[in-house]
């Protein structure tokens, strides 16, 4: 069974119910297509981080959005 992990931010309120369910069953339908396999054995777990909890470059994504206003 494959399990596809998407990590993302939470930012501006984060991504709608509807858009969740839209990216699981896109991702789903690209691996199926891709890996000729059946699409009821993939699990989409969607991850949104908060923007103090994900840094780059030793800098956290709030910081780096503040810094860029």
């Amino acid at each position: 069974m494959p399990v596809i992990n998407v990590k993302m931010t939470h930012e501006d309120g984060g991504a709608t119910k509807e858009q969740k369910e839209e990216l699981a069953k896109g991702i789903t339908e690209l691996f199926a297509k891709i890996f000729n396999r059946g699409s009821s054995s993939a699990v989409v777990i969607i991850d949104e981080l908060n923007t103090d909890n994900y840094a780059i470059g030793g800098k956290t994504i709030s910081q780096i959005r503040s810094e860029e206003k």
